[in-house]
């Protein structure tokens, strides 16, 4: 299976189109997203906010706790608890954005360890400059194009 687009790993995803349950596979990694019952799905995986969050959660983590190694801080634990909703633009002093709604994203961080005051505070701003909180705060182009070929049976 082509696992490349311009030289890049990629992720694949495929569902049946009879509902929402999907197959990921993520270079060895194999996974499934669907939506909740309530939703239409069957529940047998994260529904895509969920990965979304995942996402920006594992990032986060690493992130601080990779600081906190290379600074040889007594960090054990990193807690990265996260929710997505949907809010009106003006109801958000901070945003931009004034009309219509917005997606937000809360995020809160717990520190398991003994560290300082100061500490924390730094680990806190490092949490900001995880790759993926500045991909998701950046402009994004995304580039969708049809395959060359189609899926059959088989697959391709």
């Amino acid at each position: 299976m082509n696992t490349f687009i311009a030289g890049k790993h990629v992720v694949i995803v495929e569902g049946d189109a009879s509902g929402f349950a999907q197959h990921i596979t993520a270079g060895v990694h194999e996974f499934a997203a669907d939506e909740s019952s309530t939703a239409g799905g069957t529940h047998t995986g994260p529904d895509p906010y969920q990965l979304l969050l995942a996402a920006l959660g594992s990032c986060t983590s690493m992130t601080v706790a990779l600081y906190a190694r290379r600074k040889q801080w007594p960090l054990k634990r990193v807690r990265v608890q996260l929710a997505h909703s949907k809010i009106w633009a003006q109801d958000c002093a901070d945003c931009e954005t004034k009309e219509g709604r917005l997606d937000r994203i809360d995020r809160v961080i717990s520190f398991e360890g003994e560290l300082a005051i100061d500490q924390r505070q730094r680990l806190m701003e490092i949490a900001d400059r995880c790759p993926v909180h500045r991909t998701l705060t950046s402009e994004i182009a995304i580039v969708t194009r049809q395959a060359d070929n189609t899926l059959d049976a088989a697959g391709p």
